[in-house]
């Protein structure tokens, strides 16, 4: 598992330091002078309800391997996150933080739309159909605390689930996901 609350950005703001650190093709520059104020979070499975294969990396890597009939929807999908917290409270960092990440698609937050122009997206390995586990959360809260310090326009409004900036296209990261404890996580972290 990871170290959960002792996740730091490195000196530009880049990148996270904890976390294992992948390059995805799926990113381009953010907008120049707009700055970053916003993280959604998402829940990923591939294949459905499945947690623990390799799928996921392939995904956000650009090489899908289809060896099952699900992935041959995937695979071509230009997507990507900042971040992917597998169950086992793993951090992957598959593009830096001052980049733009492919995650959120059609969105609008509080009247500004092309959410990925402003936004971090973090995946967590799960589903609607399932609860998140300790350590995901735990990983999730000191990531967390670590965006807010480097970031300040991110604030704990600017907290929020895909389906809050897709709503009607998207549910994640889904009923089972506990904004409760997560928060109260981050007020215990500050």
């Amino acid at each position: 598992m990871d170290k959960g609350n002792h996740y730091t950005l490195d000196p530009q703001g880049r990148w996270l330091r904890g976390a294992t650190h992948r390059f995805s093709p799926f990113q381009d520059a953010r907008p120049e002078g707009l700055p970053i104020s916003a993280l959604v979070i998402h829940n990923i499975s591939l294949l459905p309800d499945q947690f623990g294969s390799d799928y996921v990396d392939q995904l956000f890597l650009g090489c899908v391997q289809v060896d099952h009939p699900v992935l041959a929807d995937v695979r071509g999908l230009r997507v990507s996150a900042h971040l992917f917290i597998r169950r086992s409270g793993q951090v992957i960092q598959y593009v830096p933080f001052d980049r733009r990440a492919w995650h959120a698609g059609v969105s609008e937050l509080a009247g500004q739309s092309r959410c990925n122009d402003f936004s971090i997206g973090i995946e967590m390995e799960g589903s609607d159909h399932r609860p998140f586990t300790m350590a995901q959360y735990h990983s999730l809260i000191g990531v967390t605390s670590a965006l807010l310090a480097s970031y300040p326009d991110i604030t704990l409004d600017r907290i929020v689930g895909h389906s809050d900036i897709a709503p009607g296209r998207k549910t994640d990261p889904g009923p089972h996901f506990d904004w409760n404890r997560y928060r109260l996580g981050l007020d215990k972290a500050s």
